[in-house]
């Protein structure tokens, strides 16, 4: 059956983003050394078509007759009073056009897109199918690339223009040249260690619930893609990435298998993890604990380790959140605050958002990803929401360290993947 031309055209706008935002990171950055005066332009290039996919949301909400249904959803409420409380923001604590415009996108392009996603799979269901297989194949990009770059030179990005002036072609721990952390194609280590804890929860799930219906060929691309995913989380070096993926991947087990496991299991499952814990502490001199783990090695090259970088980025991130209680203003904080006249980087999702926001807003935010994530664990038997709920789970943790939904490629791609998920008529 032959859709509407509209709901062609908003498909495609949305394949674009979802294909498109997997390797954003390269693309921007090769065309914007190309053409430098239209950097910025070049970056936005995904909010530009959220934006420019609104007045088709419009139409094809008014044709399908939704209006009735989003408008008494607290979730759809919520992102409208969240939108409006940055817009007022704006106009009270006004940062500067370059400022302002950066940080509307950082701050809300996760949700509109989520927003729009949404609307495209409650009203064409049969859709979700090629947009699970479009993140499918982005994620093999990613991770696959990034098992590449175990046998590429470090520096290999820097021959599309990644630098100084960019974004660095790789990373080390403290400036340890023995543990190199790569970017694949996002914007460094910790994004990708993010990306691929999704990948792995989603991995889980649906071998988990779904493992005995696979054919042999598409059991092989599973088990290909979940270790170069493993892979990609081990070489990122990102700590909290690391737990995140772990605690993600026990909650789908809790979730499905574990209330099935006999006692005898239970004690060897303890037994193991004991084992595990202990060493971690006997060898927590070792150069692999001090450097991977501690991230304090003495002997590496950085006079000021992350772990005070992490402490002072709190310290200063309370102590705005307690004086600032509307806020610093929208493009206060992060890399938008790198165009107006206070800079300032706070290394914590929650204490970003009231920076940007203040306490209304923190509280808006908590209680939209609460609700989603109160959505996803109700549609729990669905592989998707379980894999999207415990990787959820695992980005909450990500962000009590770093402010993981700025990453455009996470954030799109883990609220996309939850608006699929929740989108069935049965959900509400």
């Amino acid at each position: 059956m032959k859709r509407p031309l509209l709901e062609r055209i908003y498909l495609a706008i949305i394949v674009v983003i979802f294909a498109g935002i997997v390797i954003h990171a390269p693309l921007s950055v090769g065309f914007g050394v190309l053409f430098p005066d239209a950097a910025l332009l070049i970056k936005s290039w995904k909010e530009l078509l959220m934006v420019a996919l609104i007045p088709l949301a419009v139409i094809l909400v008014t044709r399908r007759r939704l209006w009735r249904e989003l408008l008494s959803d607290w979730v759809f409420r919520i992102i409208v009073g969240y939108t409006l409380l940055h817009i007022i923001l704006v106009a009270v604590l006004y940062q500067g056009i370059v400022a302002t415009v950066a940080g509307l996108a950082i701050d809300l392009r996760y949700v509109l897109f989520f927003g729009l996603v949404y609307i495209l799979v409650r009203s064409v269901p049969q859709y979700r199918a090629l947009l699970l297989k479009v993140a499918a194949v982005g994620a093999a990009v990613v991770v696959g690339f990034a098992s590449l770059q175990l046998f590429l030179p470090a520096d290999i990005l820097s021959s599309i223009g990644y630098g100084r002036d960019t974004i660095a072609p790789y990373l080390t721990v403290d400036k340890n040249p023995d543990y190199v952390r790569v970017n694949s194609t996002l914007r460094g280590p910790n994004p990708l260690g993010a990306y691929a804890g999704i990948v792995l929860a989603l991995l889980a799930a649906v071998v988990i619930t779904k493992g005995r219906q696979f054919t042999r060929k598409y059991a092989i691309g599973l088990g290909i893609l979940a270790l170069c995913s493993a892979i990609a989380l081990w070489i990122s070096y990102s700590r909290s990435a690391l737990v995140a993926a772990v605690v993600a991947a026990g909650i789908v087990c809790a979730a499905t298998i574990m209330r099935r496991l006999s006692r005898k299991t239970w004690i060897i499952l303890s037994v193991i993890v004991c084992a595990l814990a202990g060493g971690l502490i006997a060898g927590q001199n070792s150069s692999f604990v001090s450097n991977v783990l501690l991230h304090e090695n003495p002997e590496g090259g950085s006079v000021v380790s992350s772990n005070d970088d992490h402490i002072d980025s709190l310290e200063t991130g309370v102590e705005r959140l307690l004086r600032q209680p509307i806020g610093g203003g929208v493009g206060s904080t992060g890399s938008a605050s790198l165009h107006g006249d206070s800079p300032i980087i706070i290394e914590n999702q929650y204490l970003f958002i009231a920076h940007e926001t203040g306490w209304v807003g923190l509280a808006l935010f908590l209680v939209l990803f609460g609700l989603v994530m109160v959505r996803l664990w109700q549609r729990r038997a669905d592989w998707l929401a379980l894999g999207v709920f415990a990787s959820g789970i695992g980005l909450a943790l990500i962000g009590l360290l770093l402010p993981v939904w700025v990453d455009d490629t996470v954030a799109i791609i883990w609220w996309g993947l939850a608006a699929i998920a929740i989108s069935k008529k049965d959900n509400l």
